[in-house]
């Protein structure tokens, strides 16, 4: 069952919830179904055109771990986040 947009955004920290609404707006369908399961630990493949929310669906579930772990000084050592860029971001840097 989906959930309502905006109510996906409960499952963040308020200072998450309050970033998203204020420059973002309303989560795009690709975020509502993935953030739940990416909380979850799941891997999660989304597939969607260019523009609907791909990259922050997968980096607002880390950005807010790293908030509520920096909140209880628990940040840790060394890398918390590894980005690959998408094969056709990089061919230009390929020829």
């Amino acid at each position: 069952m989906l959930m309502n947009n905006v109510d996906a955004l409960n499952i963040f920290h308020p200072v998450v919830k309050e970033w998203f609404i204020k420059n973002i707006g309303i989560p795009s369908l690709p975020q509502v179904e993935g953030w739940p399961q990416i909380q979850a630990g799941k891997n999660v493949l989304i597939s969607a055109p260019t523009g609907t929310g791909k990259t922050l669906a997968a980096f607002l579930e880390s950005i807010n771990r790293l908030l509520e772990m920096g909140i209880r000084n628990e940040m840790p050592d060394g890398v918390f986040i590894l980005y690959v860029s998408p094969l056709k971001a990089l061919t230009p840097f390929l020829c």
